[in-house]
């Protein structure tokens, strides 16, 4: 990834700004990833099954029918912030508005629960070791820096594996990013765990973007500005 050396001000500046909380978005935005508790008189909870995948499969692209996910915002609004995105899954147009106040800087979008096209009982997780990562090819971005993480737990808050890519700087051009497995960071709120297990690639659970102000364990992302933003997410594959 290429670095600009050049600190944008309104990024490194801490603002004291502060936005009235809004809980509502808060409650709509983390639900959709939290499962219900399962009740003995409606079924109980849904089973697991898991899906060998090899290199070269297509897991998500905007509008198809083949989709056992779908992606929706998950901002710093979970921690206090008032930063806003949206995501158009017919699409792939990821953009918002990302501001400091109430000591945020952060938006993303996170993958809801995969489940069996043909049995919406039963949860999905991928295995994934016959694959040396993800490939992703996007749209817009304007140079900037995003993170791509995998979940291989459905914790909510769990320890996930992040990696950073710079964007395209075009409008139209089309970018190729590679994630490699075996270059991920095990992460826990923004900050590098030091002792972790290693990455489970039989229990793939979920994928994420993060665009954020800060890169790792408070480290300043510098190619980040405040303001607009959009990215577009035109498919997701092994390889």
């Amino acid at each position: 990834a290429t670095t600009n050396d050049n600190d944008d001000s309104s990024s490194s500046s801490s603002s004291k700004e502060r936005k009235p909380w809004d809980i509502i978005r808060f409650v709509s935005q983390s639900s959709k990833f939290i499962s219900p508790p399962s009740l003995p008189f409606i079924g109980g909870s849904k089973e697991s099954t898991r899906r060998k995948v090899g290199p070269g499969e297509t897991l998500w692209t905007p509008s198809s029918s083949q989709n056992f996910f779908n992606f929706a915002p998950l901002d710093d609004v979970v921690m206090g912030g008032a930063s806003s995105s949206t995501v158009d899954n017919n699409t792939g147009t990821w953009k918002g508005i990302v501001t400091d106040a109430n000591n945020g800087g952060f938006v993303g979008i996170r993958s809801t629960p995969f489940l069996e096209k043909n049995n919406q009982n039963k949860k999905l997780v991928l295995d994934m070791t016959n694959c040396k990562g993800v490939e992703l090819r996007l749209r817009k971005g304007d140079g900037c820096r995003y993170k791509f993480v995998v979940r291989d737990s459905t914790e909510f808050n769990g320890i996930c594996w992040a990696s950073e890519f710079d964007a395209g700087a075009g409008s139209k051009k089309t970018s190729t990013i590679r994630i490699p497995f075996d270059k991920q960071r095990p992460t826990l709120f923004g900050n590098v765990v030091k002792e972790t297990k290693t990455f489970d690639d039989e229990n793939v659970a979920g994928f994420q973007f993060a665009y954020s102000k800060f890169e790792y364990d408070g480290k300043l992302n510098k190619n980040f500005r405040l303001g607009d933003f959009v990215l577009q997410i035109l498919e997701i594959r092994t390889y």
